[in-house]
């Protein structure tokens, strides 16, 4: 069995969410153990999965959130990051989003016309993945799809609001970027996914 290892301490931080409470993330060290899949087990090809609509988010907050991650030595996917040329496009993206444990949704103005944007969180939500929410200058409410109905069929549209709709239900991170402060913003949701992974790491040693 091959390990992965790795130790950083997490500072105390509370964070803003979308219904007004707050999380507090308690100040710990702690080791993340992840051992290889079986034959029988698809290869994970990362730990965390970032969905996100590039045009709004590629050159910011996403961009920054992967680069912390990886800084915490955690596999982020993020496809322009992380795709070679050669790969197929979509056979990676639906294997990295079945193989990862955490995925990280970037909910923005421009979300709901992106066809990918939309297959990819139906797939998230299809294979119940631990969802963190980050709601870029839109409100929960606001989540909607856009996507002209020649492009794509009345079911594809239904599967996508079915997402949609699920995930407005899911508490998430608030960030206006008229106000508020990128790095921090980055830095809570990057403690969340660390706090999310240890969870599911005990849980799997508990089985």
């Amino acid at each position: 069995m091959i390990s992965r290892l790795f130790d950083f301490m997490k500072q105390s931080k509370s964070i803003q969410l979308n219904n007004k409470h707050s999380l507090d993330i308690y100040t710990n060290t702690y080791t993340y153990h992840k051992a290889s899949s079986s034959s029988s087990t698809p290869k994970a090809l990362c730990d965390v999965f970032i969905n996100h609509r590039g045009t709004d988010t590629k050159k910011t907050l996403a961009t920054l959130l992967y680069d912390n991650l990886k800084a915490r030595n955690l596999r982020p996917f993020l496809d322009y990051k992380t795709l070679k040329p050669g790969d197929h496009i979509f056979d990676h993206i639906n294997g990295a989003i079945y193989t990862s444990k955490v995925a990280v949704t970037v909910f923005s103005p421009n979300y709901g016309h992106s066809y990918s944007c939309l297959h990819e969180l139906a797939l998230i939500m299809e294979s119940k993945k631990r969802i963190i929410p980050i709601f870029f200058d839109i409100k929960p409410s606001q989540l909607d799809v856009v996507i002209e109905r020649v492009r794509c069929p009345d079911d594809e549209i239904q599967r996508f609001r079915w997402a949609l709709q699920e995930a407005r239900d899911i508490v998430g991170l608030m960030f206006d970027s008229d106000k508020g402060n990128l790095s921090e913003v980055v830095t809570s949701a990057s403690d969340i996914i660390v706090q999310r992974l240890v969870e599911l790491e005990a849980e799997d040693e508990s089985v």
